[in-house]
C-alpha cells in the first residue's frame, strides 16, 4: 500500500515542499531510501524503525520503499523521521488517513518514540501558509515558534502514538496565533557604568542613531569591550517585521530555545578571533547561517579586530554593502539577510601602549614600522566601510574611583529613538530603517549640504585624501548628527563632527 505525506526541507533560510511518498509491499524485508537523502536521513532508517516498536505498534516486516520527492534537492537532517515513520504506519493501515496534503509533518524521533525539536520551524510554517495549507504537525517545543505564523492550525505532538492520534482525530485544533513583540529592553549592561570617554559614548551613540560601523582604537583596559557590549542596549526595539527576519535566521540554525517563540531583542553576536571566514559569513555543503546574519538587525563585535586573519576580514565587504550573504552551490544559490552594526576594537599598536597618556601604565615601545604593519591587516576597502574611528583614551585613576556614574543607557536610547523615528518618517516611502543604508540617489536629496558644509568637506577630501565611498559616509553620519540634533538640514558644524571620526591617529 501506499501512503503520502508533506514534509519541507531548508535551503538557507527558505524552505521547499518535500512530498514523502511510502510504499510498503509484499517482498523479503528490506529498507530503502531514494530521493537523494544525506547521511543523517538514511540513519533514519534506525530511528524510525526502533521508534514504531518501542511506541507499540507492530514494524511490518516486508518491503519498505521511501521515496522524498523531489528526487534532485538534497535533503539533510533529522526532521524527516516522523513523516517517514508515520507513513510507514499509514502504508500499514495504523493511521487511517494514508494521504494528507493540507498538513505539514516534521520532527526528529528518538528510539523510545518520543519526539525532539527541529530547527527552520519558523520558514517551514511560513511556507506552508503561503501555500495555503491548513496546518503543521510537529514537535511540542517548536509550537511557539511555528505558532508565530498566524492562520495555521498548530498540531504539538511530544511522541509517536500523540502523532498517531492527532491524524487519525477528526477534531479541529486550535489555531495559535503570535505574540507582539516586547517593546521594553531586557535588563542588561548599562553605559552607567562607563567611566568617562565621552568621546566614545558620544560615536556609539550616533552609530547607534543612524545604524553606522564604529571602531574603538584604544589600549587594553580602556573600556572598549565594556561600551561595545552596552551598544544593544541603545538601539530601538525591533519591529515585527525585524523580529520575524531575526527569529528566521535563529531557526534555521538551530539555535532557538526550547518552547521559545519570537525573539524580542536585537542580537549582540562577539565571534572569537580565531573564527574561520565559512564560520563568519555561513557555507557549508548545505550552507547554514554564519555570524554576519546570526546577528542581523543587531550588533557584530570583533574584539582584537586585527587578530583576525586579513581573509576573514575581507569577506565582510559584500555584506557591510549589500545587508546579505550569498552562498553559491552547484545546485542553487542561497542567501542569508546580513544587515548588522559592526563594531571594532583594536589596540593603537602591537604592544598596545601607543598614546597612553592617560594612564601613564606603560611606555610603547614599538617602532614606527611596527605600528605601520599592524594597521595595514586593516585593509583600506574595509576601512572605507567603517563609518565612525574613535580614539578610546586609558581612563584616569581620578575617574575609576569617581562616585558619579555616568548617563544610563535608558537616556541615551530615548535620544535614539526619535532620530530613528525622524530617519523612518523621512524615508517612509523608500523602505530604509536608517541613514547607513542610504542609497546614492537618495542622498542627493536627504544629505544635500550648505555651501559652508561643502567648504568643510572639499578641504577634507584634499587634506585627509578620502575616496569616494568615504565622502559619502562621512555625508551620512552628518545626516545622523543633524537628526540627533533635531535638525532638517545639515550644516557645517554636523560635516565637522561626522570629519573627526574619520581620523585614525
Amino acid at each position: 500500500m501506499l501512503a503520502c505525506f508533506r514534509t519541507a526541507a531548508l535551503f538557507g533560510v527558505e524552505a521547499c515542499p518535500v512530498n514523502v511518498e511510502v510504499d510498503v509491499s509484499f517482498g523479503l524485508p528490506s529498507f530503502t531510501m531514494v530521493g537523494l537523502p544525506d547521511a543523517s536521513v538514511r540513519e533514519s532508517r534506525d530511528r524510525v524503525k526502533s521508534a514504531i516498536r518501542n511506541s507499540g505498534f507492530e514494524f511490518p516486516p516486508t518491503k519498505i520503499t521511501v521515496n522524498l520527492a523531489p528526487a534532485d534537492v538534497r535533503k539533510a537532517g533529522a526532521s524527516f523521521d516522523l513523516p517517514i515513520a508515520l507513513g510507514i504506519l499509514a502504508a500499514s493501515g495504523v493511521v487511517e488517513r494514508r494521504h494528507v496534503a493540507d498538513l505539514v509533518l516534521l520532527g526528529e524521533l528518538s528510539l523510545d518514540g518520543s519526539i525532539h525539536g527541529t530547527r527552520g520551524v519558523l520558514p517551514i510554517a511560513a511556507a506552508a501558509r503561503r501555500d495555503g495549507l491548513a496546518g503543521i504537525l510537529l514537535p511540542a517545543s517548536n509550537a511557539d515558534e511555528a505558532a508565530i505564523v498566524g492562520g495555521l492550525n498548530v498540531f504539538a505532538v511530544g511522541s509517536l502514538v500523540d502523532a498517531v492520534q492527532a491524524l487519525n482525530d477528526p477534531s479541529p485544533t486550535r489555531t495559535r496565533t503570535a505574540l507582539a513583540p516586547m517593546s521594553a529592553h531586557a535588563a542588561g549592561p548599562d553605559f552607567a557604568d562607563v567611566r568617562g570617554q565621552l568621546l566614545g559614548r558620544r560615536a556609539l551613540e550616533i552609530a547607534a542613531a543612524g545604524g553606522h560601523n564604529v571602531l574603538l582604537v584604544g589600549p587594553p583596559g580602556a573600556g572598549k569591550t565594556m561600551m561595545a557590549r552596552r551598544m544593544a542596549g541603545i538601539l530601538p526595539p525591533l519591529t515585527f517585521d525585524e523580529a520575524l527576519e531575526t527569529t528566521t535566521v535563529h531557526s534555521v540554525a538551530g539555535l532557538m530555545p526550547s518552547g521559545g517563540g519570537l525573539l524580542t531583542q536585537r542580537p549582540f553576536r562577539a565571534p572569537h578571533h580565531t573564527i574561520s571566514h565559512a564560520a563568519l559569513v555561513g557555507g557549508g555543503s548545505q550552507p547554514r547561517p554564519g555570524e554576519v546574519s546570526l546577528a542581523h538587525h543587531g550588533v557584530l563585535f570583533l574584539d582584537e579586530m586585527l587578530e583576525f586573519s586579513r581573509h576573514v576580514l575581507e569577506v565582510l565587504r559584500q555584506p557591510l554593502e549589500e545587508g546579505s550573504v550569498t552562498i553559491a552551490r552547484a545546485a542553487r544559490t542561497a542567501v542569508f539577510p546580513a544587515r548588522f552594526m559592526l563594531v571594532g576594537a583594536m589596540n593603537p599598536c602591537p604592544c598596545g601602549f601607543l598614546g597612553d597618556g592617560g594612564g601613564g601604565r606603560r611606555e610603547c615601545r614599538c617602532t614606527p614600522q611596527q605600528v605601520a604593519r599592524y594597521r595595514d591587516r586593516l585593509s583600506g576597502p574595509l576601512r572605507d566601510r567603517l563609518d565612525l574611528t574613535v580614539d578610546v583614551p586609558a581612563v584616569p585613576p581620578d575617574l575609576l574611583g569617581a562616585v558619579d556614574v555616568g548617563e544610563p543607557s535608558e537616556s541615551i536610547r530615548a535620544r535614539v529613538v526619535d532620530a530613528r523615528a525622524r530617519q523612518a518618517d523621512r524615508y517612509s516611502h523608500d523602505r530604509l530603517r536608517a541613514n547607513a543604508e542610504l542609497t546614492p540617489r537618495l542622498m542627493r536629496t536627504h544629505c544635500a549640504l550648505d555651501r559652508a558644509g561643502v567648504r568643510v568637506l572639499d578641504a577634507a577630501v584634499r587634506r585627509l585624501s578620502l575616496s569616494a565611498r568615504a565622502y559619502d559616509r562621512v555625508r551620512k553620519v552628518a545626516r545622523t548628527i543633524a537628526d540627533l540634533d533635531g535638525a532638517a538640514a545639515i550644516a557645517a558644524d554636523h560635516v565637522a563632527e561626522a570629519l573627526q571620526f574619520r581620523m585614525l591617529s
